[in-house]
């Protein structure tokens, strides 16, 4: 009987190291993250070997492979933080096939301007993370446009903002704007993932921040030391790049845009009003004001010496007669009207008072007016003023500038 319990005691007593180191592994894989296993923790000397799980390496491996696949002049790294906001915009199938139909619109015109200017078009992607490509959006401290540029910052790079238009708006100018700054960041920084993060919080805050991390430019090793928006703004940017890229592969439907994409530039060297053109040209007037975000007032106030562009949906022939008419034509502005003035009612009355020796005159419409009334009060016909101005129907809108034959 005592050979027995010896026997049982030595066998127990053989087990408790198995038993410990058993426990021991279990409790190891507890402390991280599901996706690895940690195989031993006892020498901090060296990096613990990791076991990845197979599924999730295998998807990791993809997401690298794709950015890697796309990358240019712009380094696309992968790590988790670029994977997080991957995970959030595919996410987002709705929000990105919008971007998506917009960019066919927009994206030419960023290329254009950052290619003219030398810079990686891939920083197009940069308007999608700051403004979701809406040149009317404007954030909470005050940045503006497509590109979201700040006043004083939008000035120093040529940028025009009076009463009439706010270039920051202006997708073209706004985007060249936009390229001289990232070149001028890239320039005194030298690497594009700073540049980018400089566009976010100023060359001072990164070049700052690089000091305090070493003094190497890269934008990994200086990430800790910037601000916390911006440390994810870069990140935020590669996950832009991979979604309107890869969307395809995440089910994602690229949605309209919503207006015409195929448009002509008109320079116009006059003061008009934007309804005046919707009228001539039978395109509705919100689809133009999208088109020429910039024009504060509806409004272009352009001159023989600073003719103004108007973005225009590519029109039908039978359109450039009215067109030609209507610019072409004499309007109020016997002298030009300075592009930097007050009271737009006033400069209209001021123009519409000096004697005009055109066989037209020239009347705005005021509330409450219709057709006929203008036309009983001018010595006119509903028909006629219809025809000259390119009337399809007898409504019309306040702001309005009708042409008249002179009674």
């Amino acid at each position: 009987m005592r050979k027995i319990i010896i026997i049982f005691f030595s066998l127990l007593i053989s087990l408790v190291p198995a038993f410990s180191a058993s426990a021991s592994l279990g409790q190891d894989s507890v402390l991280v993250k599901p996706s690895v296993k940690i195989i031993s923790l006892k020498d901090t000397l060296f990096t613990p070997r990791i076991v990845q799980d197979p599924i999730l390496s295998y998807q990791n491996l993809i997401y690298k492979n794709r950015l890697e696949s796309v990358q240019k002049d712009v380094s696309l790294s992968y790590n988790e933080y670029v994977q997080h906001y991957i995970d959030i915009y595919t996410g987002r199938k709705e929000q990105i096939g919008k971007m998506l139909g917009l960019s066919e619109y927009y994206f030419p015109i960023f290329e254009k301007a950052l290619k003219e200017v030398g810079i990686p078009e891939e920083l197009k992607f940069l308007t999608v993370v700051e403004s979701a490509l809406n040149p009317q959006a404007v954030s909470r401290s005050g940045a503006v446009g497509p590109w979201q540029f700040m006043y004083q910052t939008a000035r120093g790079y040529g940028l025009i903002m009076d009463n009439y238009t706010d270039e920051r708006k202006d997708p073209v100018k706004a985007s060249y704007a936009a390229a001289k700054y990232l070149f001028d960041a890239h320039a005194k920084i030298g690497d594009w993932l700073l540049a980018i993060a400089a566009f976010n919080c100023g060359t001072g805050a990164v070049t700052r921040a690089i000091a305090k991390s070493g003094g190497v430019a890269d934008f990994w090793k200086v990430r800790p030391y910037l601000p916390v928006q911006t440390q994810n703004y870069v990140p935020a940017f590669i996950a832009t790049v991979y979604s309107m890229n890869f969307f395809k592969d995440h089910e994602i439907s690229v949605k309209p845009a919503g207006f015409s994409t195929f448009t002509d530039v008109i320079p116009i060297n006059k003061r008009i009003s934007m309804s005046s053109i919707a009228a001539a040209t039978n395109i509705d007037l919100k689809e133009l004001l999208l088109l020429n975000p910039s024009f504060k007032k509806e409004i272009i106030n352009g001159s023989e010496s600073t003719p103004i562009p108007l973005v225009l949906p590519q029109v039908k022939n039978h359109t450039y007669s009215s067109l030609y008419d209507l610019f072409n034509g004499a309007t109020d502005p016997t002298n030009p009207v300075p592009l930097i003035a007050s009271a737009s009612s006033t400069l209209t009355e001021r123009s519409e008072s000096k004697k005009n020796t055109s066989p037209y005159i020239y009347y705005t419409v005021k509330p409450g007016d219709t057709l006929s009334k203008i036309a009983e009060k001018k010595g006119s016909s509903v028909g006629s003023i219809k025809a000259l101005n390119g009337l399809k129907k007898s409504s019309i809108k306040v702001g309005m500038r009708l042409k008249i034959n002179r009674s």
